[in-house]
């Protein structure tokens, strides 16, 4: 009778190889599953091209741009087709000029009916229907309401990069209320694209560039940096004071990944899109697996070989 070994039970290799390799399969499958768990980030939104409009502070289409008070335009007037400007004075104009029917206020128009377009399109990356914006923090991105948006409270943006709001309906802010920047963003990277007509009501401190399709009207001592554009609507103004914004520096993308993209006044601004490839967490999760397995130093070549070529195949 043979003397029984410690392999006699152990049908192909030895045990201590066999839980070596399944100790290798565990973390290949575990480090594939984390790639599938771990989100990657989103595309960046892309600035729409004002072109001409970017000079206006503000523009109207018909029947009229309204003023009540001693409001403070920085930046152009326009108007087109319709002519009509009342209230300058006491109402005022600096750093621009008042464009009545004139082929500058025509041409801006165009530029503006060509970028409420774009925005429009903008893949929406957060769905905020039916919410209130007010006493929140956002990040760069899409968002989109298919209904009326109303901001109450603080709206704080934070980070460098363009943000984009969709709004199916009318764009309301209740008195006092406040968007603020933080954390790099910037006014001339927001956008306000409204189907409808805007109001912002009294003593509102208001960032970006509103785009709406018909009328806006700003209330008793409204503050925007930004511009207020219009369509086919009119604009009415009560004592409010509206700076067109300083043409951006570089921005960062809504994925949060430095980048260094050159601005230049009017020029549509994008960002890389993280989801061409891993994320940060993915390769972290990748990282500390193939250091799992490297450990196992009884893990045939050709096992190894094999679950690598499953986490990077070739092309």
């Amino acid at each position: 009778m043979l003397p029984q070994t410690a392999h006699t039970n152990l049908p192909g290799r030895p045990r201590r190889f066999r839980n070596a390799a399944t100790a290798a399969t565990i973390a290949c499958v575990g480090a594939i599953a984390a790639l599938i768990a771990i989100p990657t980030g989103a595309a960046a939104s892309t600035a729409p091209n004002l072109g001409s409009a970017a000079g206006f502070a503000v523009l109207a289409g018909t029947p009229a741009v309204t003023n009540t008070g001693p409001s403070v335009i920085s930046g152009s007037l326009g108007i087109a087709p319709a002519a009509a400007v009342t209230g300058f004075p006491p109402g005022s104009v600096v750093n621009g000029s008042i464009q009545a029917a004139t082929s500058a206020a025509g041409t801006a128009k165009n530029d503006l009916t060509a970028a409420y377009g774009v925005a429009a399109l903008s893949p929406c990356n957060f769905d905020k229907t039916g919410e209130n914006l007010g006493d929140r923090t956002l990040t760069p991105g899409t968002y989109c309401q298919t209904t009326a948006l109303t901001l109450s409270g603080t709206l704080t943006l934070s980070g460098d990069g363009v943000f984009i709001f969709q709004v199916g309906s009318t764009l309301i802010t209740a008195p006092g209320a406040t968007v603020r920047l933080t954390n790099g963003a910037q006014a001339c990277n927001v956008y306000w694209q409204v189907s409808s007509s805007a109001t912002l009501d009294t003593t509102t401190t208001f960032v970006g560039t509103i785009m709406a399709a018909t009328n806006i009207s700003l209330n008793n001592g409204v503050r925007v940096t930004g511009r207020v554009l219009t369509q086919t609507g009119q604009v009415t103004l009560i004592n409010d004071s509206i700076t067109v914004p300083s043409t951006c520096t570089n921005t960062l993308t809504s994925a949060s990944v430095p980048t260094a993209v050159p601005t230049t006044p009017s020029t549509p601004r994008t960002g890389v899109a993280v989801g061409a490839g891993f994320s940060g967490g993915a390769l972290i999760a990748i990282g500390i697996t193939m250091a799992i397995w490297s450990s196992l130093t009884a893990i045939s070549p050709r096992r190894r070989r094999d679950c690598q070529s499953r986490l990077f195949p070739g092309p």
